[in-house]
């Protein structure tokens, strides 16, 4: 349960950043290593202020790339931790990310995505991070990534992510974005005994008997803490179970088989979407954050209208809900996917579709949302045009 410090139990009117600070708080997080960036700086902002308060620590680093290092090294000691950034530092933070993987170090990383590439679009929105979150680091790997909608899943999700991280032992991104980060709505903090938590899985053996990367039966290994007498090795190396370095490929391919299965094989466990007005549906709008709010209120424009459109929010990014889409692609004519980018998601959409339905883009380069009547045109076309396959892109020209 919640340390009551941490929870400020009521309802608050508050942004989608300060919204993210107070979800870690209650989900445990006594460590926030970060670097000043638009737009998640109010982030660390509010870390600074709280940590202190519940017992905590708050580093600003003298980067991004020390910031993931720090968040690292804190989960090792035993506190639950994290760090936000946007766009550049998040390019930064990738090296170490990956070595939050391959060392299975639980942790949350928050992206308040803005426009780029480089510096691009310090305080406007976009959501061109999204493949970076799954392939930003090298070699093979699993992610797991959530993608909030409003300031109140800013909360929840964060708590979410950190369950995640001690469930699968690995870092999670919150992929939020500025509109979502700035935005301030009512959010409702519960109270701490109404928080369900994820312990840390603590080793069930002996100092003598311990292995750091043994799996157990779900492929996730327990996690000592530094100073408590296990003895740990801890390398970005290709290991044993012991953590010691073992550079043969079948020491490889054991270890990076594993851990790719303990996500993909729980995917089902993990992945989480909402849907609306499915059963019927001709054409369905597949979207996440931000862009999500304005598609669902074309989806209820079109449906106003008498179309048959349905809606498929994605809360869960990575692992992408492939089974999902590939089982509406057989009863549908096409899916149709705004988002801030050119086309991200939409790949992964037309990927799992398969050829069976059409994928509409409806795409920008970021600045601004999607306005409803562009993409209920959009939605018109689709539901006028049912022959065809693959991708085709709608881009949204701004005025």
């Amino acid at each position: 349960m919640s340390d009551q410090r941490s929870v400020l139990t009521g309802e608050h009117f508050v942004n989608g950043d300060w919204a993210c600070a107070e979800g870690g708080l209650a989900a445990g997080c006594k460590f926030f290593a970060g670097y000043p960036i638009t737009p998640a700086t109010e982030i660390a902002e509010r870390m600074s202020k709280r940590l202190p308060e519940v017992g905590g620590v708050f580093i600003q680093m003298e980067d991004e790339i020390a910031s993931m290092n720090a968040i690292l090294g804190a989960s090792w000691g035993g506190s639950k931790s994290m760090t936000s950034t946007s766009g550049p530092g998040f390019s930064l933070m990738m090296e170490n990310f990956g070595l939050g993987i391959m060392t299975e170090t639980p942790c949350v990383l928050v992206n308040v995505q803005r426009g780029g590439p480089s510096t691009g679009l310090p305080t406007l929105v976009g959501q061109a991070d999204m493949m970076q979150a799954r392939w930003g680091s090298h070699g093979d790997y699993e992610v797991i990534a959530l993608a909030p909608q409003s300031p109140q899943e800013c909360f929840d999700l964060t708590i979410e992510a950190f369950n995640l991280s001690e469930s699968y032992r690995i870092p999670v991104l919150v992929m939020s974005d500025e509109v979502v980060g700035h935005m301030t709505e009512k959010v409702v903090v519960p109270k701490p005994e109404d928080i369900h938590l994820v312990p840390r899985r603590k080793p069930s053996v002996p100092p003598e008997e311990f292995k750091a990367f043994q799996p157990r039966e779900d492929l996730v290994p327990e996690m000592c803490t530094a100073g408590e007498g296990y003895y740990v090795h801890v390398t970005g190396l290709t290991h044993n179970e012991r953590g010691y370095p073992v550079v043969t490929a079948e020491a490889q391919d054991r270890l990076v088989r594993r851990l790719v299965d303990k996500i993909r094989l729980n995917a089902d466990r993990i992945i989480r979407v909402q849907e609306e007005n499915l059963a019927d549906a001709d054409v369905i709008v597949v979207s996440y954050g931000i862009s999500a709010r304005t598609a669902k209120s074309a989806v209820a424009m079109a449906r106003a209208k008498g179309y048959r459109v349905g809606f498929l929010r994605l809360i869960t990014i990575w692992p992408f809900p492939e089974k999902r889409i590939r089982e509406l692609a057989r009863k549908v004519s096409a899916f149709v996917v705004p988002e801030i980018n050119f086309g991200q998601i939409a790949r992964e959409v037309e990927r799992c579709a398969g050829g069976r339905a059409r994928t509409i883009a409806v795409t920008h380069a970021g600045g601004a949302i999607h306005h409803p009547g562009k993409v209920l045109s959009v939605i018109e076309e689709a539901i006028r045009v049912k022959s065809g396959s693959g991708l085709v892109e709608e881009t949204l020209v701004l005025r």
